[in-house]
């Protein structure tokens, strides 16, 4: 999996490799979850300091189930800008490469 920041225009290219996992649902987490949890590990790799969190825990009025990985400063998040129209990991596994948003806070 190869992460790109392209913060000039607010976005975050995510492409598969070959060997990467796929992402399913499982009976704890949408196939979303585990694809945020690997494209924050290789954040972490690149050395940016993020964590992986549910937007509602955060006080946004938000889908109980929706994630963001953000920036342990604040000072920026990614997020999937249609969950309420797909699901990341899914539509990675289909397609091979997502667009996410990249926001500064």
């Amino acid at each position: 999996m190869i992460v790109t920041l392209d913060k000039e225009h607010g976005r975050v290219y995510v492409t598969k490799q070959k060997g990467d996992p796929r992402f399913s649902r499982s009976n704890w987490a949408d196939a979303e979850s585990t694809f945020l949890y690997h494209v924050k590990q290789e954040l972490i790799k690149q050395g940016y300091d993020c964590i992986k969190k549910l937007m509602r825990k955060d006080g946004h009025m938000v889908d109980d189930t929706q994630q963001y990985i953000i920036d342990r400063k604040g000072d920026w998040c990614i997020r999937n800008n249609f969950y309420a129209v797909y699901d990341a990991g899914e539509r990675f596994n289909q397609d091979g490469v997502i667009e996410l948003l990249y926001e500064e806070l």
